[in-house]
C-alpha cells in the first residue's frame, strides 16, 4: 500500500525545485490530523469534488444558458476541462498536479447563475454595499458556507489552495481581497490554472459558438491562429469531425507554445523553491512566470476580440444576457422590498439587519442559485398561477 509519506517522498524525487510540495504546505486554518493515504492537496481536491457548491456548477451557465440545449458547456464541465488542461501543463513543467487540480476544480465555485451576466448584475446591485466578486465568493464558500464538518465551517482547505482561489486572474477574473492572505503570493500551480482557464474558455467558446450557429468559420478567418488550425484539417470533410479537430488544434497549439515559453522563462528565473516563486508573483503580479510567447499572446488576444464582437455580442447571446439580468434584478427587488419572503434559514426574522447586511444576505442567496433554481424562483414570485 502506498502511504501519504510514500507520495511525499515521491514528490521530493520527481517534482521540480519550484513545485509546491505537500509536506511543505502552509497548513490549514484549523489543525487536523494528517491522513494515512492522501496528501493535504489530494484531500483538498476530494473535498471540493464532494461539496454542494461543486455539484451545483452542473446547472450554472458558461456562455449559453441551460435552456438553450444540453451540448453547451456549463461551469461544471468547464471546471473539469480546465483541470485536465492544467494538469497536463503542470505535469510537463514538474509541478504538483494535485494542488493544480484542487485549485482548478474550485476556481469557479462562487459564480452566480447566468455566468458573467449574473455576476455583472449582482456587482451593479451591490456597488454601494461592497460589490460582488466571484473569487471572494468562492473563498467564502470553502471557508464558511459549506457545512460538512462538525468542528469547523467550510472545507478547511490548505492555504495554497485558498490563495489560488482568491488570487485567480484572467481577463474575466479579478482577485478577491482578504487581509490574511495579502502577503502570500500564488504558487506556480495557481498561475498554471489561471492560464489554463483562459485557454479553455477561448477554445471551448469557439466550439460552442460554432455549434450554436452564432458564429461560423468565416467569422474567424482573420485570425492567424484559426488559419493555422484550418490548414491542419483541410483533409477533414465531415463537418462535426472538422469542428472537433479545429478546436483540438487550438488547444494543442496554445499548450505547446505555453510549455516552450514557460520552460525557458523558468530556467531564466531559476527559482530554487516554491516559496521563491510565490514571492516573485507577489512582488510582480503582472509578470507571471507561466505564460505564452509574445507572438501567441497576440494571436490569442486577436481571436478573443473576434469572439467578443461576433459571439458574445451576437443578438442571441445579447438576448440571453438581457433576460438573465432582468431575472436577477427582479429577484433582488422582490427580496429587498420584503426580505421576509426569503427562506427561514437565509433570513433570520429576529435579527436586526442593517441596510448593508440585508443587501449582502440577498446577494448571497441569489449567488448560490443555479440557473434552473433562479428560473423556478422567478416563476413562483411573478407567475400568479405558479405555486409558491
Amino acid at each position: 500500500m502506498r502511504t501519504r509519506q510514500d507520495i511525499e517522498e515521491w514528490e521530493d524525487r520527481i517534482l521540480a525545485l519550484y513545485a509546491a510540495r505537500s509536506r511543505e504546505s502552509l497548513g490549514r486554518e484549523f489543525d487536523e490530523p494528517l491522513q494515512e493515504i492522501r496528501t493535504c492537496y489530494q484531500r483538498d481536491r476530494d473535498r471540493v469534488v464532494h461539496s454542494e457548491a461543486f455539484r451545483k456548477l452542473e446547472y450554472k451557465t458558461q456562455v449559453f444558458v441551460i435552456f438553450e440545449g444540453d451540448y453547451y458547456r456549463t461551469r461544471l464541465t468547464h471546471s473539469i476541462e480546465v483541470a485536465q488542461i492544467a494538469r497536463t501543463i503542470g505535469r510537463s513543467l514538474g509541478l504538483n498536479e494535485d494542488l493544480i487540480e484542487a485549485i482548478a476544480l474550485a476556481h469557479d465555485l462562487g459564480h452566480p447563475p447566468f455566468g458573467h451576466a449574473g455576476e455583472t448584475m449582482l456587482n451593479d446591485l451591490m456597488k454601494m454595499h461592497g460589490g460582488f466578486n466571484h473569487n471572494f465568493r468562492s473563498y467564502e464558500i470553502v471557508t464558511r458556507l459549506e457545512k460538512r464538518y462538525p468542528d469547523f465551517d467550510g472545507l478547511n482547505l490548505s492555504r495554497e489552495v485558498l490563495v489560488g482561489i482568491l488570487k485567480h486572474e484572467t481577463n474575466y477574473d479579478i482577485q478577491g481581497r482578504v487581509p490574511a492572505y495579502k502577503d502570500i503570493g500564488p504558487t506556480l500551480e495557481a498561475k498554471v490554472v489561471d492560464v489554463a482557464d483562459a485557454l479553455a474558455y477561448l477554445s471551448h467558446d469557439v466550439d460552442d459558438g460554432l455549434t450554436s450557429g452564432c458564429i461560423d468559420e468565416a467569422d474567424l478567418a482573420a485570425s492567424g491562429l484559426w488559419q493555422q488550425a484550418r490548414r491542419r484539417v483541410d483533409g477533414v470533410t465531415n463537418d462535426v469531425m472538422r469542428k472537433y479537430q479545429l478546436v483540438k488544434f487550438l488547444i494543442d497549439a496554445q499548450v505547446r507554445d505555453l510549455l516552450d515559453f514557460s520552460s525557458s522563462h523558468l530556467r531564466e528565473r531559476n527559482f530554487r523553491s516554491a516559496a521563491e516563486a510565490q514571492r516573485w508573483h507577489l512582488a510582480r503580479p503582472r509578470d507571471a512566470a507561466i505564460g505564452f510567447s509574445p507572438a501567441m499572446k497576440s494571436d490569442v488576444q486577436f481571436l478573443q476580440e473576434i469572439l467578443l464582437e461576433k459571439l458574445y455580442h451576437h443578438y442571441r447571446v445579447e438576448r440571453m444576457t438581457s433576460k438573465a439580468k432582468r431575472i436577477i434584478q427582479d429577484l433582488f427587488d422582490v427580496y429587498l422590498e420584503n426580505p421576509k419572503q426569503l427562506p427561514y434559514h437565509v433570513y433570520e426574522r429576529a435579527k436586526n439587519y442593517s441596510r448593508t447586511e440585508v443587501y449582502q444576505v440577498i446577494c448571497g442567496y441569489i449567488a448560490g442559485m443555479t440557473d434552473r433554481f433562479a428560473l423556478d424562483e422567478h416563476k413562483k414570485l411573478f407567475n400568479p398561477y405558479q405555486k409558491v
